[in-house]
């Protein structure tokens, strides 16, 4: 499940002159595949874990162990998901099922499935989302309604209880930008 093109990550920085450099210009070395062998591939690119994010001379790449879901507290995330065309294995997913989806992103009490949920994926986190399809084509899906993202297209997703679903018959490529955020308190 490979799209047809990979990207880089060039990171800029500053030498001991304070003179503008390029750190570094490669692919991204950190991904993960969830929901097993065909699943989404995670692409992670790189975090901030304060706001105002720190400028130093040369960052490194930002430590962490595993896929974590959200951003930082008071930070943020970028990363590429490859989202393959969705079957039935997703669509069937039990509540359980679902939950362990999210446990392997540390993300377990994201997890909204069961019930009434329109996909089996449901899921809700306290930030600020910014999704920009690359490629392909994604169907958001939220409460009470849908609507399906094409090459192009940008989604402002703000804090609500969504999933992702693809619909198509070939892989969609989206650059999430995460941003912690804080809900109302007519929210929590």
């Amino acid at each position: 499940m490979e799209t047809s093109t990979t990207f880089r990550r060039i990171v800029t920085g500053h030498n001991k002159e304070g003179k503008a450099i390029i750190i570094s210009d490669e692919v991204p070395t950190r991904t993960y595949i969830v929901g097993g062998a065909n699943g989404a591939k995670f692409h992670e690119v790189w975090n901030t874990k304060q706001t105002p994010a720190l400028i130093d001379a040369v960052s490194k790449d930002p430590e962490e162990t595993g896929l974590i879901l959200g951003p930082p507290k008071q930070g943020t995330r970028i990363r590429v998901i490859d989202f393959p065309p969705e079957g039935d294995e997703i669509r069937n997913l039990t509540k359980e099922q679902a939950a362990e989806h999210f446990k392997t992103m540390n993300g377990e009490h994201a997890s909204k499935a069961g019930g009434n949920a329109p996909h089996p994926l449901m899921h809700k986190t306290e930030t600020i989302d910014y999704g920009i399809v690359l490629d392909g084509e994604l169907t958001l899906i939220v409460d009470e309604g849908e609507t399906t993202a094409k090459a192009g297209d940008i989604i402002v997703q703000r804090g609500t209880n969504h999933a992702w679903s693809n619909r198509s018959e070939k892989v969609c490529r989206v650059v999430f930008i995460l941003i912690d955020a804080q809900f109302a308190d007519n929210l929590r």
